[in-house]
Formats: C-alpha cells, sequence, structure tokens
C-alpha cells in the first residue's frame, strides 16, 4: 500500500481507501481500519512513504453497517434498523447471504461517535493531514438518512432533522477531535447503491447541507456529480465552502480520457476541486499524462475488487516506464496486503 500510495503522490489530494473507525464496521474481508496501534503504524509507513514523495493525504472513514457479516469482523452489524442487506456479501469463505443488523441503542450510536472521534485523532496521529467523513454509498451513515433502512421513531429518525442527526453529530465530534479545518464530508444524493432507498432525497440534503455548514468542515465531496443534473447545481448554489465533484463516468470514458472531460465540465460549472479514480488506478503518473496529453495505461477491471498482492495495484507503469524500463517484478516485490476498494484521488 505505501508503493501505491507513493507512486500517485503527484495527485494534489489523495483520499485513501475507506477505513472503518471500529471493527464491527468492517464490511469486505482485509480492508483496512484505523482503531488499533498496529493500524496507525501501518497507516503511518503509508503516509510517510506519500509525503516524501511530495503528497498529501486524506483518509476515508467508513462505517459499513449493516454491509457487513459476522464471518468477516466476527461481529453481528450495526445499522440504525433491523433492516437486512437484500443482497449476498463477500467474506472470507466466499459469497454469504447477509444477517440482519442489530438495530443501533442511544449507548452503541454515542459509543460510535466517539470511535469516530477516536478514528479521526489516529489519522492525524498517523500522518493524515485530515479525514473524510463518508456519508454516501449505502454505508451506515447513508442508512441513517434513508427511509428504507431508518425505521427508528426516537431522536435518531422519522423525520428529516432525526434522520441528519447522525450524520451531522458524527462530522461534529470528529471536527471537535481534530478540528473543522482537516474534516471533509462524502454524500451521494439519489445513489441506490447497496440497497438504498431514499425516499425523500429532495428534503434531506437541503436540511443537511445547512447544518454540515455550521460545522464548517474543509471541504464537501459529491458522488457522481454532473452539471446537467439539478441536484448538483442545487447542491452548489446551497454550500458555501469547497467542493468536491466525483463525476459520472463509463468505461469508455474512462479509457479515452480517464475523466478529464467531464472533470473540466465540473469545474467550468462551479466545481472547486474534481476526484478521480480508476484512472489514477491504471496511471501512477496520471497528472502528468493529463498536463501532457499522453496517452493512458490500460485499466485491468478483473484487480478492482476482493483480490490481493501486486498484480493490478502496484505493477502499472509511468509512461516513462511503458517506454522502456520493465516495472512488474520490482512492483510485485515491493507490495503489500490490500482490502477490497479502491482509493480516489483529487
Amino acid at each position: 500500500m505505501a508503493t501505491h500510495y507513493a507512486q500517485r503522490a503527484s495527485a494534489g489530494l489523495i483520499i485513501a481507501e475507506g477505513t472503518t473507525p471500529n471493527a464491527v464496521g468492517q464490511t469486505y474481508p482485509h480492508i483496512p481500519g484505523i482503531h488499533s496501534p498496529a493500524q496507525i503504524a501501518g497507516w503511518r509507513r503509508v503516509t510517510e512513504a506519500v509525503r516524501a514523495a511530495g503528497g498529501r493525504m486524506f483518509l476515508q472513514l467508513q462505517h459499513g453497517g449493516r454491509v457487513g457479516h459476522p464471518d468477516t469482523s466476527g461481529r453481528v452489524p450495526l445499522a440504525p434498523s433491523a433492516a437486512r442487506f437484500p443482497e449476498p456479501l463477500h467474506t472470507p469463505g466466499g459469497p454469504r447471504d447477509a444477517v440482519t443488523p442489530r438495530a443501533m441503542t442511544d449507548e452503541d450510536i454515542r459509543s460510535t461517535l466517539a470511535d469516530f472521534a477516536a478514528a479521526a485523532v489516529h489519522a492525524v496521529e498517523a500522518g493524515f493531514e485530515g479525514v473524510e467523513v463518508h456519508s454516501a454509498n449505502g454505508h451506515l451513515l447513508h442508512q441513517f438518512l434513508s427511509q428504507n433502512t431508518n425505521r427508528r421513531t426516537d431522536a435518531w429518525g422519522g423525520s428529516v432533522e432525526g434522520r441528519i442527526r447522525f450524520t451531522v453529530e458524527v462530522v461534529r465530534a470528529v471536527a471537535e477531535a481534530i478540528g473543522p479545518e482537516r474534516v471533509g464530508v462524502r454524500i451521494s444524493p439519489g445513489l441506490n447503491v447497496n440497497g438504498i432507498e431514499e425516499g425523500d432525497t429532495e428534503d434531506i440534503y437541503p436540511a443537511l447541507l445547512q447544518a454540515l455548514a455550521e460545522l464548517e468542515p474543509v471541504y464537501l465531496h459529491l458522488v457522481h456529480a454532473a452539471p446537467d443534473r439539478p441536484a448538483f447545481t442545487e447542491i452548489r448554489t446551497a454550500w458555501p465552502g469547497t467542493l468536491i465533484a466525483n463525476p459520472v463516468l463509463s468505461r469508455e470514458e474512462v479509457a479515452a480520457d480517464g475523466g478529464r472531460q467531464r472533470g473540466e465540465a465540473l469545474l467550468a460549472a462551479g466545481a472547486d476541486l474534481v476526484a478521480l479514480g480508476r484512472g489514477f488506478i491504471a496511471n501512477p503518473d496520471f497528472v502528468e499524462r493529463l498536463r501532457t496529453g499522453a496517452p493512458l495505461g490500460e485499466l485491468r477491471p478483473e484487480f478492482l475488487m476482493h483480490v490481493h498482492g501486486a498484480e493490478g495495484y502496484t505493477d502499472y507503469p509511468t509512461l516513462e516506464e511503458a517506454n522502456g524500463r520493465p516495472v512488474r517484478g520490482a512492483a510485485r516485490a515491493a507490495a503489500g496486503r490490500r482490502g477490497g476498494r479502491r482509493p480516489a484521488a483529487a
């Protein structure tokens, strides 16, 4: 992982892969955490390698909620309500039917808030510039936002104000722990991934953005942004701070220009930064290739999830290497174990 991220240190900001603040938040096998001394030490090796290469990193804090399995974490998953994930989940033994999560008690919620705050402190100790709170893609915070996964009738559910409360309190706890200038937030309005059905997207996000703006996080990261979608325009208008936009990209667009055209359209429409992931996976020198108009390396999608080792991870060559110097053997020797999801970079 240190090799992989250091190879991509030319990014303006690397947002590292989803990392769990506690053991029960684990989604898939081998994804990283930031809740033990060994994990802090391991991440410090990564940030030191990136900093030595001139880069900077934020760590994405992601709790899976119901997107977890006892065969993976050793624990029954926690979620806003006892609403089971609708599909099989990847576990160390292969695909397994999801189990019904345990609805979080008020004590569970308070403990999880403390875990997020502690994880943020650990991330800074590990050398990260800050953290990105993951409130998107059907994971725990998004589950609190959504009607089909949050069936609570207490102060953490029901109304829009109740359903946005957990995300707001996580961001508040993290900002109080390390400072709002070190905290970003990721959202995915209307994205029906991981079985999510928000139900009232048009009501949730104006209220959420207003509450988050009062906490003054350093940026908001919008997933699957497109300048011709009303959600982007409305969020850009409503959000007073820095907006990172992650464009919707087809496989063909990734192969053609890595998302450059879509990214430039988002910048022209008001985004402050653009987050691109797949282009960086296949091209360690992605920034330089965009700058010079050089052709992009081909992404090998079979290595994107649930595989380990250097192949498809650290053996993608730079343009210079592709034109002369082989790197596969050296990269394979230097690579370590990695988790189930890929990082994004801005």
